[in-house]
């Protein structure tokens, strides 16, 4: 079968997920059109993607228009740590909201298909357990946390109005945690956390008894269930969980950070942040039966990559 070349934007793509995702397309032979206001991205995750002839990089924040021809826009862009969104909680709305708004008419306007990167935050902390695309979430929309969920639950309305209203050929994945080498590694999340800590023979900061649970996905994994949904059928276009529903506890994520990296490091107790979800385990059913998708790599093996990755910036 004939490979056919793309045109594809993807919006913060130099970010952690985004840079694998440029990678994985640009490989493929595609013209990959990286933007990103390098908030929280780096030129270091696509630097060696600079000299391949089917790759550009744009600097443009997303909540200012910007015209340009693509066959299939990622929409990646924002902040996705609490550390970082909270930062400016009134630009991760407007990153989020804008951002759908601005990539949803350049769809609409060059006929572009449109994957929307949500999240497993539009669950809230969750009554529900495991999460299913048909649950509504538990959401307090005035909290420190909102700006991000409420952002990206809006952008999941938007994204559905434009196909109800206007036919664009939508898709929306929520993703749960993801993981890997080119995390930030000042994003407050728990692997790179802990990865840093044990590292650096600093005690491991558990927030609350440590029994609240996580389940964590390899980025290579997520990848994949991205191109998977975006090259999906039509009539398939979401919403759709991908992330591994292999659940642990934080405490057990310590224990084997603390394992695996053969550090002496203890673990200690600090308050749990408020909405701070107790469980996030998606189901992935969905996933598996309409993509044919699931996690490939076992968080030990993915921790080891990870682990790797954290030993070479720390030098």
């Amino acid at each position: 079968m004939r490979h056919i070349q793309k045109r594809i934007l993807i919006t913060g793509g130099a970010g952690f997920l985004g840079s694998h995702l440029c990678d994985y397309l640009v490989s493929r032979g595609h013209d990959v059109l990286c933007l990103d206001n390098f908030f929280t991205g780096s030129k270091k995750n696509i630097v060696h993607l600079l000299e391949k002839p089917n790759f550009e990089l744009i600097r443009h924040d997303l909540v200012q228009p910007i015209f340009l021809e693509a066959d299939e826009i990622y929409n990646l862009a924002c902040p996705a740590s609490p550390i970082h969104y909270q930062y400016n909680p009134v630009k991760t709305v407007k990153t989020s909201v804008m951002g759908a708004i601005h990539m949803l008419g350049l769809a609409k306007r060059v006929k572009a298909k449109i994957l929307q990167a949500s999240t497993s935050e539009i669950y809230g902390n969750p009554i529900v357990h495991p999460q299913r695309e048909d649950y509504w979430g538990n959401v307090n929309t005035i909290g420190p946390r909102s700006c991000y969920d409420e952002g990206k639950r809006c952008a999941e309305t938007l994204f559905f109005d434009y196909y109800r209203q206007n036919n664009v050929n939508i898709r929306v994945a929520r993703i749960f945690n993801t993981y890997g080498p080119r995390m930030h590694p000042n994003d407050g999340r728990v692997i790179s956390n802990f990865i840093i800590q044990a590292l650096t023979k600093q005690p491991l900061t558990v927030f609350g008894d440590g029994t609240q649970t996580r389940s964590f996905c390899y980025v290579d994994d997520m990848v994949e269930g991205l191109t998977r949904m975006m090259d999906g059928p039509d009539d398939f276009i979401g919403p759709v969980n991908l992330g591994n529903p292999d659940e642990l506890s934080i405490l057990e994520i310590a224990k084997l950070i603390i394992s695996l990296t053969g550090s002496t490091s203890r673990i200690v107790s600090e308050p749990l942040p408020k909405d701070d979800p107790i469980q996030r385990q998606p189901d992935i059913t969905l996933a598996r039966e309409k993509l044919g998708w699931e996690p490939r790599v076992d968080t030990e093996t993915g921790l080891k990559r990870t682990i790797e990755y954290f030993r070479t910036i720390l030098v």
